[in-house]
């Protein structure tokens, strides 16, 4: 990934579910012609399984040490140069400091109005929220951050992410994290 200044190894996106990892991970890709690996997905492609399945099967522990093997796998790729990662993938193990030390880590910081919003859109594909009602739901969201904070907060750059909504918020937001990760684009 040549064209990033600053960056060796992967770009890993962080930050809590909603925050637009997966959505601003393959815009970028897609615009730099690089390589995307979304992490769920992969653990999907790799275990054979959903992750709510997973979750059914091996529990939270099981899934996330399938999530640190697959972090190991990614780094090993050459081909891959944009990695969304979990909401909780920073918060177990020593994954935040493997993914300092292996790459470069942007928090993707996206407002509490926004993860709600988005949450509550998609709550029925995420394990750990598919039974929370509304207000639930916004308490999990509070509680959960104030939590994953000290992680995220490791993480070498931060962007905001609150304008991913459409196709032209998500094409000016790449265009804003390109002005500012990007020394020349070839």
């Amino acid at each position: 990934m040549s064209a990033f200044d600053n960056i060796t190894g992967p770009l890993f996106l962080i930050g809590y579910m909603g925050s637009g990892k997966t959505t601003l991970g393959r815009a970028l890709a897609c615009r730099l012609g690089c390589g995307f690996v979304d992490l769920d997905d992969y653990i999907e492609q790799t275990a054979g399984a959903s992750v709510k399945e997973i979750f059914a099967n091996e529990g939270e522990t099981g899934f996330r040490m399938r999530e640190r093997k697959a972090l190991e796998d990614i780094v090993s790729m050459k081909e891959v140069n944009i990695v969304a990662c979990g909401g909780g993938t920073p918060c177990f193990f020593d994954n935040m400091e493997y993914m300092n030390e292996h790459g470069t880590t942007v928090l993707l910081d996206a407002t509490l109005e926004s993860l709600n919003r988005r949450l509550t859109i998609m709550r029925s594909n995420r394990p750990l929220i598919a039974n929370l009602n509304d207000d639930e739901l916004a308490a999990y969201i509070v509680k959960a951050l104030e939590s994953r904070m000290p992680f995220y907060q490791k993480a070498r750059y931060r962007f905001a992410s609150d304008r991913l909504e459409d196709q032209s918020q998500i094409d000016e937001s790449v265009d804003a994290f390109l002005k500012i990760f990007i020394k020349t684009i070839e």
